[in-house]
């Protein structure tokens, strides 16, 4: 199974990251057979709005020269997707917004369809249901299956290796990941 890990924090290192990061060594131990995690920091990523230009309709792929196509590549190569955010304003970080916005060239052929997801969020006091909720909806949209999501509190770095229901929250998303996988066999 190939994971591919997507943090949208601008902190490479932060809280976000640092959660993801749990979920993968969690994932890592779970006995899953040919497992392959690939981990990317949106942070210093360029990925730009989606422009609306709707010539995806007619190429097939976006048009926008940017970081996007590397990732949307690796996105359509893996099983599962963690997509990871913290919280601003209630909602997803920019860069997770137009990672979303611009898989708009993937919807139309469905090219995500299936695919399982994770969702993250990580607030310092509240608003992780809203930036789940985003990530939620645009992964339906998408028609992927979507495992539990896991978010967690933390303010100061590594503060959210601390937060208990973070911990089990991961612990469930993998038991669910590994019922899914043997249920498969």
């Amino acid at each position: 199974m190939r994971v591919l890990s997507l943090s949208g924090s601008q902190l490479k290192k932060g809280n976000t990251s640092q959660l993801i990061e749990s979920l993968n060594e969690q994932i890592k131990k779970s006995g899953i057979g040919d497992l392959k995690v690939k981990s990317i920091s949106l942070s210093g990523v360029r990925i730009g709005p989606c422009r609306e230009c709707r010539k995806c309709m007619e190429t097939g792929s976006c048009v926008v020269k940017d970081d996007f196509h590397s990732i949307a590549r690796k996105m359509l190569k893996s099983d599962l997707i963690i997509i990871g955010s913290p919280v601003y304003f209630h909602d997803v970080s920019g860069q997770v917004k137009n990672l979303m916005d611009r898989t708009y060239s993937l919807w139309h052929d469905r090219q995500l369809k299936g695919k399982k997801i994770i969702p993250v969020a990580v607030s310092a006091v509240s608003g992780e249901e809203r930036t789940l909720e985003t990530i939620r909806i645009w992964a339906q949209a998408h028609e992927m299956k979507i495992f539990r999501s896991v978010s967690g509190h933390g303010y100061k770095k590594g503060e959210v290796l601390q937060d208990k229901k973070a911990q089990d929250a991961i612990e469930s998303a993998v038991r669910d990941l590994i019922g899914e996988m043997q249920s498969a066999d």
